[in-house]
């Protein structure tokens, strides 16, 4: 069988269990092992498809595709054609060294996750025929059949194939698409596949029609598929499909479809990416695209300037062609790919280590930085993935312990009567549930009670009765104690029906305030003879007549770390949005649990027909939906990614959690996806930062890391929940600082270099000579970019974390002109210093003089810009700190320009030393530059505060 079989979606329906089976070719006493390993040879092994490892070498070729990267790599080949050989081997080394860094962090995490997959248990429980060699004759009067009895063996999972018959029991996953056999209260968590919380109960088909119970019909409910886990009971099943064929499988290849991808070709996951697969490109992908254009076209605009100019205005002609590839090469800093991965790298590792966030693709980390919209799933993310006792209420709606007291000797003595037990989520919160809503754990004193006999949970009959003798009672009386759906029992009960009317009526409230309810009814029997049988046999059919005790309802358990971290982000400017597959009650009792803020306006939670309703090219009206709507409820796979797909179109820098097979469209249309540590595994691979697992300490590395993330995020409390949500303000705060060093370098180091670029332009067209040699352009800037390393080690002030940071390419073009015009004016203040200092009647006809006059100066005045340009990011480092890694890169960068033209490296690189007048005119024009620039920096602060920005967030960072 090479297919999964398809899922009916009314009432039960296809082909019957005989059917399936002659199908396959089996039995229900499963297959022999020859015939296993035909099957597996045939259809290959039970393994979801999953992309090949990349290698090392291949993600440094795939390096190249950065487009700062790209640009200095073009900006190489430029200079070998021009045989400007030392600026060709240095843009050499530098792009290998980015490309190496990104490639060694990326093949890390997949390191990482590759450790995670071998956390994860495939084993599965299989009937298997022996072979004749294998078989065991003690009796040679033996009947055949039982020559040949199946054998359970626990195997892989992957060597499954169609036709093996799996036994199921409570925790474990299905490991294929199976069809039921035989169950007992078997119930399934199919919350990976479909985002329903509550377990589904599973049966053996039976025609359609035949079966009683609710009015509406449960969706396959003889169907297991893998992914799905067994929360109770036990069962048989027949495999139908696996491998490929799965449903798992399709769904995971379900985003190629919806997104445009061709067969076998999963969305890339480089630098940049998104383009020709109907998604916008991710957030960084966007930023570097634009300032990487903006560097083109001044690169692309230079040389033929300077050329040009040249040849009219002093007669030279091509032997200036390396100067102006020197400009060139000037505006574009040699380090910036280096410093851009160096910074994301670290603050990737940092967070791994301090956290246990493991960052699959570096540019993530700058687009959670970016992130001003998280949508999240519900169940498994927001809730712990199982029920918690909410009241226990009587007849009239009253709180009172009685309903919840017999439900919980029902579930006791369910439990230890049954064979095998079959433990239920619903029963384990009954269990544990306090006697109060305060109060401690429950005390009950089961062994008061007697127990007589159990009826396990019916999924047809929707309840579950225990008979036992409750402490005295009087002799001879037996006492059923019967809990379930509320319809089913109701329908037992001896009530008026104006009485049953009232209580169905009082349970839909609830049900509509997102509770599960379950009703409880006791009725007092005669005791039964013990004479035939040690423990009397009672059936459904006497269980009638029963008086009405109440009602226990259940919530879903919220995650105690979702509320701090869901308020945190919305206190970091991140909105939050839960798209869901569960009912929208269920969904708002959630946010109202976990204090998610403000309460929700009617028109906050919408359906999937909201969704259905408008047309799906239509982007805009969805935006403005999602814009309005805290909570999307009743969502499909498809649903989920068109909404976080709108929001992206329309400006949002968006990020979706999700741990199933359902939210992988979601995963795939985000800008960054994120999936807990206990994500199916295909929503990990599909993850661009997976979370680490629930704790309640923090790893041990980040107590002795002294370059943690503890001065840039919220303190970590002792003993606090620590993991899956509680870490995504740290991965958020991580991102935001790596952004901000990002920014900040660029705007320090592209300022500085147009400003270099003006001036050495003015100059080239006043003087008789190159205002400056291509050897000293290219020391220049290397000692310039090797200073801006520091930025990878800076840490940001936290005030200046408080909002989303973009690297916005319009707002940088208007910045750096700014403060490279003002950079210019100091540059070619010099001209009258030199004239000043320098002998002569112009002070221009010591070439070399002027040479080493003009590199003094452009490197101190890189160095000030270095300090006042970082604006108000770094404001408040300095108390903590005497020196930062800028403050110590600044200096040192001052002194290379001042002690270099004094070194003997000074005569080869063609400057000579410097008089003493030059030095004392030239801190003037230094400490002139330096009040405008931090005067500049101040006004311009204030307009972004005036603006409502902070100069952060959206409208770009300080």
């Amino acid at each position: 069988m090479d297919s999964a079989e398809p899922v009916p979606e009314g009432p039960v329906s296809g082909p019957t269990t005989l059917q399936v089976l002659r199908s396959l070719e089996t039995g229900p006493r499963g297959l022999t092992e020859d015939e296993a390993a035909a099957r597996l040879a045939r259809h290959g092994p039970n393994v979801p498809p999953t992309r090949r490892g990349v290698s090392w070498p291949r993600r440094f070729v795939r390096g190249l595709r950065d487009p700062f990267t790209a640009v200095l790599f073009c900006l190489g080949l430029v200079s070998a054609g021009t045989a400007a050989w030392g600026t060709a081997s240095v843009i050499t080394v530098l792009v290998a060294v980015s490309c190496a860094l990104r490639a060694t962090g990326e093949h890390r995490a997949d390191r990482a996750m590759t450790a995670l997959r071998g956390l994860v248990p495939t084993t599965a429980t299989v009937l298997r025929r022996p072979t004749p060699d294998e078989r065991v004759i003690p009796d040679e009067r033996a009947i055949p059949d039982e020559r040949a009895i199946p054998a359970p063996r626990e195997l892989p999972a992957e060597e499954l194939v169609p036709g093996d018959i799996i036994r199921l029991a409570a925790g474990d996953v299905i490991p294929a698409d199976a069809r039921v056999l035989t169950a007992t209260a078997l119930f399934v968590n199919e919350a990976p596949l479909t985002g329903e919380s509550s377990p589904t109960g599973k049966d053996p088909w039976t025609p359609s029609g035949a079966v009683g119970g609710p009015a509406e019909p449960r969706p396959a409910p003889h169907l297991c598929f893998q992914g799905s886990g067994v929360t109770a009971g036990s069962g048989t099943a027949v495999v139908t499909a696996t491998g490929r064929h799965t449903r798992f499988a399709t769904t995971y290849t379900a985003p190629e479809a919806l997104f445009g991808g061709g067969r076998g070709r999963r969305r890339r996951r480089g630098w940049a990416q998104g383009r020709g697969q109907g998604l916008r490109p991710r957030a960084f992908d966007r930023s570097v695209h634009g300032i990487s254009w903006i560097l083109v076209r001044f690169m692309l605009l230079t040389p033929p300037l300077v050329l040009v100019a040249d040849a009219a205005l002093r007669g030279r002609g091509l032997d200036t062609l390396p100067f102006a590839v020197a400009v060139a090469v000037g505006l574009t800093p040699e380090m910036l790919p280096v410093v851009v991965t160096a910074c994301l790298a670290r603050g990737a590792a940092r967070l791994a280590r301090s956290h246990g966030v493991i960052v699959r693709r570096l540019p993530a980390l700058h687009d959670l930085g970016a992130m001003d919209v998280l949508c999240v799933d519900k169940t498994g993310t927001l809730t712990q993935d199982r029920p918690a006792v909410d009241r226990s209420l009587d007849t009239a709606g009253r709180d009172a312990p009685e309903a919840l007291h017999w439900a919980a000797v029902n579930a006791w003595w369910t439990l230890q009567l049954a064979d095998p037990p079959a433990p239920d989520a619903l029963d384990e919160a009954i269990l544990t549930a306090p006697e109060s809503p305060d109060g401690p754990a429950p005390s009950y004193c089961y062994d008061d009670y007697d127990g007589i006999a159990a009826l396990p949970f019916d999924p047809v009959r929707r309840l579950a009765t225990a008979v036992v003798v409750r402490p005295g009672a009087p002799l001879g009386v037996h006492t059923l104690v019967v809990k379930g759906a509320v319809e089913n029992v109701l329908e037992l009960c001896a009530l008026p029906d104006e009485e049953r009317a009232r209580l169905q009526a009082l349970a839909s409230h609830h049900a509509a305030e997102g509770l599960r309810v379950l009703a409880v009814a006791t009725a007092d029997r005669p005791a039964r003879s013990r004479r035939d049988a040690p423990r009397p046999a009672w059936s459904p059919a006497d269980v009638r007549g029963l008086d009405f005790t109440g009602f226990v309802t259940f919530r879903d358990a919220p995650d105690p770390a979702a509320g701090p971290a869901l308020r945190a982000l919305a206190d970091r400017g991140v909105t939050v949005k839960i798209l869901t597959g569960d009912h929208p009650g269920t969904a708002a009792r959630v946010c109202r649990d976990l204090g998610v803020g403000p309460p929700l306006a009617p028109d906050a939670i919408r359906t999937a027909a909201d969704i259905d309703a408008l047309p799906p090219t239509d982007t805009a009206a969805l935006a403005e939906l999602a814009h309005r709507t805290t909570v999307f409820a009743g969502c499909t796979p498809e649903h989920k990614a068109r909404v976080v797909a709108a929001l992206r179109a329309h400006g949002h820098t968006t990020g979706f959690l999700g741990d199933g097979v359902n939210d992988l469209p979601a995963l795939h249309a985000a800008d960054v996806g994120l999936a807990p540590h206990d994500a199916v595994p295909v929503a990990r691979e599909a993850a661009d930062v997976v979370l680490p697992q629930h704790t309640t300490t923090t790893p041990s590395a980040a107590g002795n890391a002294s370059d943690d993330l503890s001065d840039v995020s919220s303190d970590d409390s002792s003993g606090a929940p620590f993991g899956g949500l509680a870490t995504i303000d740290h991965a958020v705060t991580a991102g935001r600082s790596s952004g901000t060093n990002i920014a900040t370098y660029l705007r320090v180091t592209l300022s500085s270099n147009l400003g270099n670029v003006i001036a050495m332009l003015t100059a080239g067209l006043l003087l008789p000579f190159l205002p400056m040699l291509p050897a000293q352009v290219l020391v220049q800037n290397l000692c310039f970019d090797a200073a801006q390393l520091a930025f990878a080690h800076e840490r940001p002030d936290p005030t200046a974390l408080r909002r989303p940071v973009t690297l916005r390419p319009r707002a940088f073009l208007r910045l750096i002109t700014g403060f490279g015009v003002l950079n210019a004016v100091a540059d070619l203040a010099t001209f009258a210093v030199l004239a000043l200092a320098a002998p002569g009647p112009t002070g221009t006809e010591d070439e070399s003089l002027f040479h080493a006059g003009w590199f003094t100066e452009n490197l101190l005045t890189q160095a000030l810009a270095m300090l006042l340009l970082r604006g108000t990011a770094y404001a408040t480092t300095a108390p903590r700190r005497k020196m930062t890694p800028v403050a110590r890169a600044a200096m040192a960068l001052a002194a290379a320009g001042i002690l270099l033209p004094l070194s003997p490296l000074g005569p080869p690189l063609g400057m000579t030393p410097l008089p003493p007048l030059y030095y004392a005119l030239l801190t003037l024009v230094l400490t002139l530059y330096a009040a405008t620039l931090t005067t500049v920096v101040q006004l311009r602060n204030k307009a972004s505060v005036a603006r409502g920005s902070g100069g952060s967030g959206r409208g770009g960072p300080r």
